[in-house]
């Protein structure tokens, strides 16, 4: 965890103490501290914490602790919540914006948008319902006015996933700038997310068999 946190600031979707992240751990989860830099953080600084709220540790638990509680109570398939207030997903937070599939890659997050969650104060019981609703069906959401989620099953695939989300915001804030883009329509999405489940399990992508029949190599 504490890598994978120090990776987020590396990679530049997360800056000084902004964001958070959780683990689950069987009945319990791990998160991290409050206000503690990444640099000086230290896997002893993690706090582990009951689904009831109640927590052990030499820190106190990030303030955002109820929407981890939450996200990993509601959301069985996933084990890793990782939030953070990367430039391009949170400059379309501060607009409410949805992304759209303006291009197929918006699918890494499960369907045919990204959903912007509506803002409430950091740390409140409202942010957290919020953001369940927006995950509602999807691996990753915005948070109005703050910043972005994105949820795994390993730290590799969550941190993976909130970097995809901040460059497809990057794209769609910079295909803005010309106007609103077109969007892919939900049957070609639909087709785009089956591609996407294939390969996830190791399948070739292909839907329509051209690749199914080998061929003789070259000479």
């Amino acid at each position: 965890m504490v890598r994978t946190c120090r990776e987020m600031n590396a990679t530049g979707i997360n800056q000084g103490t902004a964001g958070n992240l959780s683990v689950r751990l069987g009945d319990r989860f791990l998160i991290t501290p409050s206000s503690l830099p990444y640099d000086r953080m230290q896997p002893e600084d993690l706090v582990e914490m009951a689904f009831d709220g109640t927590y052990v540790g030499n820190r106190r638990p990030s303030s955002e602790w109820r929407f981890h509680r939450d996200i990993l109570k509601a959301r069985t398939d996933i084990d890793v919540v990782l939030h953070c207030h990367s430039v391009y997903a949170t400059t379309l937070a501060c607009h409410h914006k949805t992304i759209p599939s303006f291009h197929y890659m918006t699918g890494v997050a499960g369907g045919t948008t990204i959903r912007c969650a509506k803002y409430a104060t950091f740390g409140t019981q409202a942010l957290s319902d919020y953001a369940i609703e927006a995950l509602e069906g999807r691996l990753a959401c915005l948070l109005g006015q703050h910043g972005q989620i994105s949820l795994g099953k390993t730290l590799e695939s969550a941190l993976w996933l909130a970097n995809e989300v901040e460059t497809i915001s990057r794209l769609y804030v910079q295909a803005l700038t010309l106007g609103e883009p077109p969007v892919l329509p939900d049957d070609e999405m639909e087709r785009v997310l089956e591609q996407m489940r294939r390969m996830s399990y190791g399948q070739a992508p292909d839907l329509d068999g051209v690749n199914d029949v080998a061929r003789p190599k070259a000479s």
